[in-house]
């Protein structure tokens, strides 16, 4: 199954980042060609631009996830989205809402979240949104800007019908490794995975974080969003191979990563 992109990974993680080349190597044997580095605060956005710039097939997204907003020093805000403006950043984010953690208001969080929104608006980039136990004020605020966005909804873990309202308001939905636990709890999210429009699909690992089966519990890094698209290629009746390059193209049109760019 190759090529894919890992559209959404913590590379800056010290889990990652102490062995870097080897993660990278790793990936690029498994098949993974680009991957997209996530910033959740002004200084990791800092640190993964620096990954992006001195790795090939390496881009950065910038921005301050919801739960970091409350510890952001003030003009933080400011230095992430200088770094909007530089080349190797794809896109704005992570952003979002997220109502199962306590750590940032939620006004603060929806204050935030508009930022990053009207950033990407205004930079013509895909915005990454972070979307925990928050899936209708995700939409709410969404439908309120009155038009689409292009973006994505990171590691979805919501119903078919918040997909369909997600789907409707312009976003790809990306898929994690929790479509291959072996809970029967996520039953309904293998079915969502398997009913988006393949167009509209994308996959990521959230690494270090979400390890895929069998690996669960451990490290994750990028070659594993391997599991997670075999796993989407099965559930949706799709040789890997179909199922792989769907995924990086859809990928490539959402982020503008050149195909010639490779890890």
């Amino acid at each position: 199954m190759r090529p894919l992109v890992d559209t959404h990974a913590h590379l800056d993680d010290p889990r990652l980042s102490g062995d870097l080349p080897g993660v990278l190597d790793r990936a690029r044997a498994a098949g993974v060609v680009q991957v997209v580095a996530i910033g959740t605060t002004a200084a990791d956005s800092a640190e993964v631009l620096t990954l992006a710039r001195r790795h090939p097939g390496v881009f950065a997204a910038v921005g301050i996830h919801p739960n970091e907003a409350s510890e952001a020093a003030p003009g933080d805000w400011e230095r992430a989205a200088a770094l909007a403006a530089e080349p190797r950043v794809v896109a704005v984010g992570e952003t979002g809402l997220d109502r199962h953690r306590d750590r940032t208001p939620f006004d603060l969080q929806l204050s935030m979240f508009a930022r990053h929104l009207e950033l990407a608006h205004a930079r013509d980039l895909p915005v990454v949104i972070h979307c925990r136990e928050s899936e209708a004020d995700v939409i709410d605020t969404l439908a309120r800007l009155g038009r689409p966005v292009r973006g994505v909804l990171h590691s979805f873990a919501g119903s078919w019908d918040d997909a369909q309202a997600l789907l409707e308001l312009g976003l790809h939905l990306s898929f994690a490794g929790m479509v291959t636990f072996r809970n029967k709890g996520l039953d309904p999210l293998r079915d969502v995975a398997a009913r988006v429009p393949l167009d509209r699909l994308l996959v990521e690992t959230d690494s270090p974080y979400l390890s895929p089966h069998p690996h669960r519990g451990r490290t994750n890094e990028p070659a594993l969003v391997v599991l997670t698209a075999g796993r989407i290629a099965q559930l949706r009746g799709l040789a890997p191979a179909e199922l792989a390059r769907a995924t990086t193209e859809n990928a490539r049109r959402l982020f503008a990563l050149p195909d010639d760019d490779l890890l």
